[in-house]
Order: structure tokens, then C-alpha cells, then sequence
């Protein structure tokens, strides 16, 4: 029976959830198991499967807490696939980059973890959700998390790459094979798959665009430093000589002035001698007859007043009450004599905070970190 009759007979309600979400899924490297994701998409309209799911991540959240086995991280990873299958789109309201945060922030101190492969996955998935991944880079060559690995050098040179700093890839990728990083085999084919890419760039070395602070250009031919250098300079000194050139020839623009002619009339006009010519300004009280009035005593003038009657009591004016909504309205905090852990901070968030939360650690990743922690 092929999948497509064996649908159809099974009579399930979800299956086509894929086809109108896809758009909004979260593409994972393992790849996703479809009946989950069909499962998970139905939240877009589903309210009581969306609480479900948001029940389902707080006791996974409490799990956390309440493991006593041989491995604590084991927990966190569980949560990080869950969330991952659970919440396709991703995005802040998931609180996965909150779980990836906390998680990493439990264990950085730990020898332990300093070489183990699923905590290293954990610390470059953070790293592909924050806008400052380099930080995270920097984080981990100097507290010594990961580097026996060749999937830390590799991530590090790709994200280097793309930033257009294929030096400093390089040199990554070459400490990396010096240090004997495991599997070495994969990241000697990296090198060689990055040397390939490098030699279909444009000539400009990483130091010239530093310098040059211009933006590369993607169509037509790219000038070399100091063609273009030439040929601004050249630009200018034409404008300033046409500038100079204007300046000499430029004359001022005279007006023509006939005090002779009566431009309305057309004949020459004659001097007015008639008596209103002023000929003379007056005298001082000529001059000033409009202020006669001599300056009086203002105080000694009261306006009358309607007397109003006095209230007794003061009457309270009736309030407006101010609507808030739920979502945004602020939880009183209560406080616990006992320590909170992390993942009990997070299972207090809400929607809203979770959001804001996330925000902050996409553009500060180590925020929550000792200052005498971070990479110098």
C-alpha cells in the first residue's frame, strides 16, 4: 500500500498542516519527523493544543530540576530536541534561545563538559540564534570548551568567512589541523573545500576593504586600490579647477537705476517742492505727540470680583479607570527563601518576557556571565 492510500484510509484529521506552514518552519540538520511537525503546526489553530505544548515544555523544564542521575546534561538536551520538534517556527515565544543560554551557562565551569561533543553542539547552536556570534567564539577559545573538536574550528571559520575575514579563517582552520582536532579528516576536507571558495574571490585582500570602508561590488569590474584611488583623486582636482574658473569669470549683476524718468509715465519727472516735503524732523514734542499719556500708578486700580461661594468638604473627583491587559500586565514577584536555578526562572516567564528576554541575548549573548568569565 503506497503512504498516500495508507493516509487516506487511516481517516487521521492532521496531515496537510505541512503544507500550509511550511513557509514558517525552522529547517534542523537532522531533519524533522513529519507526524510530529503536522502535530505541532496544528497549533496555529488549535488553542488547547497550544496549551498543551506549553504545559508539555514546563515539565520538561521541571525535569531538569528534579534529575539525580550520572549525567545533568542529558536533561537539557532532551528539552533542546523537544522544544526544536515542538515549536517549528522557532522564534522568541519558543524560549529556545533561553533554554540554549541557561544550559551552556550551567556547565561552562564544568571539567566534565569542557570536551564533550553534545555540550560543544549545544554552544554553536547559541551561537547561530545570536547576532554576535563571534563573542561566543572568543568565549570558548578562552575558557578552552571545545577545542578538540573539529566542529568548533569549522563553525568558527565559517562564521569568520562570512563576515568577509578570510585571514583570520584561515588561521583557524590551520590551528585547528596543528592541533590535531578530531575527526582531523573533516576538517582537512573543510580547508580544502574553504581554499576553493577563497580563489573564486575578488583579488581585495581583507586589510584593503578595512582601509577602504566601501562596500564590495557585485556588479561589473572591480577596480583595483589604487586605480580607484587615481581616479577620485582626479575627479576632484577637475571640480576644484572649474570651481576656480567660475570664480574668476563670475562679475556682479548691476542693476540700471534711472532717477530721471518716470518709469509708469515715460517722461522725465520734476522734484517735488510742495509744502508736506520734509525738510525738517520737528521739535522733541513734535516728534513725540503720541506718548502724552503720562505713566500712572497701576495698583491704585482694583477689578471688581465675582465672589464665589466656599465648598466646605472637598469632593473627590471620580477616577478613570485605566484598562491593562492581560498579557501585559506585570505578575507580582514573589520571593522564595530558597535559591531559584535557572530553569525555574524561565518556567515563570511568560509569553512577553520570554520575548524581551530573547531580544537582549541575541545582541548580548553573554550577558548573564561573570565579568571575570568573558574573553579579554
Amino acid at each position: 500500500m503506497d503512504p498516500e492510500t495508507e493516509f487516506l484510509s487511516s481517516k487521521r484529521q492532521t496531515g496537510n498542516e505541512w503544507e500550509l506552514f511550511k513557509e514558517n518552519v525552522r529547517p534542523l540538520k537532522r531533519g524533522r519527523n513529519v507526524d510530529l511537525l503536522n502535530h505541532a503546526l496544528k497549533a496555529h489553530t488549535n488553542d488547547q493544543l497550544k496549551k498543551s505544548l506549553l504545559e508539555n515544555r514546563r515539565r520538561l523544564i521541571e525535569a531538569i530540576d528534579e534529575y539525580r542521575g550520572d549525567d545533568p546534561l542529558q536533561p537539557w538536551l532532551d528539552c533542546i530536541k523537544w522544544v526544536q520538534e515542538a515549536f517549528p517556527p522557532g522564534g522568541d515565544f519558543s524560549g529556545l534561545v533561553l533554554i540554549y543560554e541557561q544550559c551552556v551557562r550551567a556547565f561552562w565551569q564544568s571539567d566534565r563538559y569542557k570536551d564533550d561533543l553534545r555540550y560543544l553542539k549545544v554552544w554553536l547552536e547559541y551561537a547561530e540564534h545570536c547576532s554576535d556570534a563571534e563573542v561566543i567564539y572568543s568565549f570558548l577559545d578562552a575558557n578552552d570548551i571545545g577545542k578538540t573538536h573539529s566542529a568548533y574550528y569549522i563553525a568558527y571559520a565559517l562564521h569568520m568567512e562570512s563576515e568577509s575575514k578570510m585571514k583570520a579563517a584561515n588561521d583557524i582552520l590551520n590551528l585547528g589541523i596543528s592541533s590535531d582536532a578530531q575527526p582531523i579528516e573533516k576538517l582537512r576536507d573543510a580547508y580544502k573545500k574553504f581554499l576553493g571558495r577563497s580563489m573564486r574571490r575578488p583579488n581585495a585582500t581583507e586589510e584593503e576593504l578595512k582601509e577602504d570602508d566601501l562596500p564590495a561590488r557585485s556588479f561589473g569590474t572591480v577596480l583595483a586600490r589604487g586605480e580607484s584611488q587615481r581616479q577620485a583623486s582626479k575627479t576632484f582636482e577637475l571640480g576644484r579647477k572649474k570651481l576656480k574658473q567660475d570664480q574668476v569669470h563670475r562679475t556682479p549683476l548691476s542693476i540700471y537705476n534711472d532717477t530721471n524718468m518716470d518709469v509708469m509715465r515715460g517722461h522725465h519727472s520734476k522734484p517735488n517742492t510742495g509744502s508736506n516735503s520734509w525738510h525738517t524732523l520737528g521739535g522733541r514734542a513734535e516728534r513725540n505727540k503720541e506718548n502724552n499719556a503720562m505713566p500712572a500708578k497701576w495698583t491704585s486700580h482694583k477689578i471688581p470680583q465675582r465672589p464665589v461661594p466656599r465648598i466646605v468638604g472637598a469632593v473627590a473627583s471620580a477616577q478613570i479607570e485605566v484598562f491593562v491587559d492581560e498579557e501585559c500586565e506585570e505578575k507580582p514577584k514573589v520571593h522564595d527563601e530558597k535559591d531559584r536555578t535557572s530553569s525555574l526562572q524561565l518556567r515563570e516567564l511568560d509569553g512577553r518576557n520570554i520575548k524581551k528576554e530573547t531580544e537582549l541575548l541575541r545582541d548580548n549573548p553573554l550577558r548573564n556571565f561573570p565579568s571575570n568569565s568573558l574573553p579579554r
